[in-house]
């Protein structure tokens, strides 16, 4: 139940940020995010009443259990280290706008 819950919130959503309130790296991949003018879905484990199943259904999923647990456009991106990595290399807006939850850019 919990790994088919999950899929459809991946699915449904442009991006979706699997995060927990408390974390530090949570709210770095956030606030980068919003900076960045992206829209997405928030799915806080630690106030979810099936929080702790999600995050089992996302071990299973993407063989990640730590969070925050990032996915763009239906792909499993990482963690707050993979993100930011991806943004420094350029690759993060890109993503975003393929996936519609920022504007593409125009030339």
């Amino acid at each position: 139940m919990a790994l088919e819950k999950t899929k459809e919130i991946v699915a449904s959503n442009p991006v979706t940020v699997f995060s927990k309130s408390y974390c530090p790296y949570c709210v770095q991949v956030k606030r980068l995010l919003t900076k960045l003018g992206a829209s997405f879905k928030a799915v806080e484990l630690d106030i979810e009443s099936d929080g702790r199943d999600v995050q089992a259904a996302l071990a299973q999923f993407t063989g990640q259990r730590t969070v925050p647990n990032v996915f763009i456009g239906g792909k499993h991106i990482g963690g707050c280290d993979d993100t930011v990595a991806l943004n420094g290399k350029g690759g993060l807006v890109p993503m975003l706008a393929e996936a519609g939850a920022i504007a593409k850019v125009s030339a």
